[in-house]
């Protein structure tokens, strides 16, 4: 059966556009090796289905949720969840405290699963679903540390425009970058003082075959823990989580 080209070509666009959060013309060419003008052409198109964004940035593009309705017949957890969740529920089985895994969408990182309910120590009833903000909770920055220098520019270009309280820190771009250099330097996250200061997270980054795939978070009461204290006991219990989670991840990638 002779294969339809134009099909071909749309569907490798939109796999190499999962590689990247934020995806420029010169990446998905050299992905693909399709012409740049048809390139630009296609993703109009899409664009047009309400399957890709235009990016702030000149000439980078995004998949947006439009592109969940494309599985909806496949019901299987998400390659990501099925690597941690097991990973995930021991360790707060373990240490009491419950653990938080989410994956970037549209400029925010969303819950995509957690501990909770396995937690005696939860604040809330659940946080599945829940939108948290790139620049001031310790899950978004674990993420936005760890993406390459022109991921995590056109992220924050576009959240300099937020208009979410949260975000604010993102129009001051210089005390940003710094922020994000401490981050990466040791090797973990905090949530921003100013956001629900009755707890605080710790977070660190979840690396796949092709960069960052998400981070996960340990939330405790900050009543009960100085960050130093959660710091000295917790993450490098975090961190082989992280590594871990990031090795099955992998290995699912590569039996695809």
């Amino acid at each position: 059966m002779s294969e339809i080209r134009s099909v071909v070509r749309a569907v490798n666009l939109i796999k190499a556009l999962n590689l990247r959060p934020v995806a420029t013309i010169d990446f998905l060419y050299q992905q693909t090796g399709l012409p740049k003008p048809s390139i630009v052409r296609m993703m109009q198109t899409l664009e047009s289905c309400g399957l890709v964004k235009h990016a702030p940035q000149h000439g980078a593009y995004f998949l947006t949720s439009g592109v969940l309705s494309l599985s909806h017949g496949y019901h299987s957890e998400p390659m990501i969840v099925e690597a941690a969740a097991p990973l995930m529920d021991e360790l707060t089985l373990r240490v009491k405290w419950p653990v938080a895994l989410a994956m970037l969408e549209n400029f925010s990182m969303v819950v995509r699963y957690s501990t909770i309910p396995l937690s005696p120590l939860a604040l809330r009833h659940s946080t599945l679903n829940m939108r948290l903000s790139l620049v001031s909770r310790a899950i978004g920055r674990a993420y936005l540390a760890f993406c390459t220098p022109e991921q995590q520019d056109t992220l924050l270009y576009a959240l300099a425009t937020s208009d979410n309280p949260e975000d604010e820190i993102a129009k001051d771009l210089p005390k940003m970058k710094l922020a994000l250099e401490e981050i990466q330097s040791q090797g973990f996250a905090m949530r921003s003082p100013s956001v629900w200061p009755a707890s605080n997270t710790l977070a660190v980054p979840v690396f796949d075959n092709h960069g960052v795939a998400g981070s996960i978070g340990l939330t405790y009461f900050s009543s009960v823990m100085k960050p130093t204290q959660v710091v000295e006991k917790y993450l490098v219990d975090l961190q082989n989580l992280a590594s871990n989670i990031g090795n099955r991840l992998k290995a699912l990638q590569d039996d695809q």
